[in-house]
């Protein structure tokens, strides 16, 4: 599904990612844990195109290094951004609409509204809201769902849970694994190290922009460097 080797992204004359490798298998579930300035999520955004970047992408064999962000979305690779990213001044249905924007099927708009709404009934309940009032659970609920609306074949998510309460973390990860369950293969990166591996088969330590680790989730979570790094100790 995604190859990157040699990745490299730098702001001006400061080196953000300095040569990362990873791999996205089809359907699956993979992890980008590390600590805040790591290069996270330059990552995520160089991998979606919103960041010039030099080393080699692969989405689903095509090499992607020079391709625009906007095609990115038509064939099914979507960034969820930190921060999430609504449309304040949108009601929640315009907010899904602009997912679709790539879209021309409308039967097909229409199914998936109603199979997105399904999966995040409090966005149903908010339909009509602007997206501004919403909580910030509500909003990360809605940045899922916008991404889902270009029915990806591979979803970005960065930091899901930042700002929430644990109640609707709880409740963004179950959407996150059953997205997985419907096949969509994820890389998610996020603070909460524990419960990254939890939802993931396989995980990246990034450090100082590198990976300095990479493993089965299980053996990550095993790992005394990691769990006094990253899991306090635990």
């Amino acid at each position: 599904m995604l190859k990157v080797r040699e990745l490299r992204v730098a702001y001006g004359g400061i080196a953000a990612v300095k040569g990362v490798d990873l791999d996205i298998a089809d359907r699956e579930t993979v992890c980008l844990i590390g600590c805040n300035g790591a290069g996270k999520t330059s990552t995520l955004k160089a991998l979606a195109r919103m960041l010039p970047a030099h080393g080699e992408i692969r989405y689903r064999g095509d090499d992607i290094v020079q391709w625009p962000a906007h095609r990115l979305i038509g064939e099914g690779l979507a960034l969820v951004p930190e921060g999430r990213g609504v449309f304040a001044r949108l009601s929640v249905l315009e907010n899904l609409a602009m997912g679709a924007y790539c879209r021309d099927d409308r039967g097909e708009i229409e199914s998936d509204l109603q199979r997105v709404l399904g999966l995040l009934p409090r966005l149903e309940e908010r339909a009509s809201q602007l997206a501004g009032t919403l909580s910030g659970g509500e909003q990360q609920m809605l940045a899922i769902g916008r991404a889902l609306m270009a029915r990806p074949k591979l979803l970005l998510l960065d930091e899901p849970s930042m700002g929430l309460a644990p109640i609707m973390v709880q409740k963004v990860f179950e959407v996150i694994q059953t997205i997985a369950a419907e096949g969509v293969a994820i890389l998610l990166v996020e603070q909460n190290a524990k419960l990254a591996l939890s939802v993931s088969s396989r995980g990246y330590v990034m450090d100082s922009g590198l990976i300095v680790l990479a493993d089965s989730s299980a053996m990550l979570l095993d790992n005394p460097k990691v769990r006094e790094a990253y899991l306090g100790g635990e």
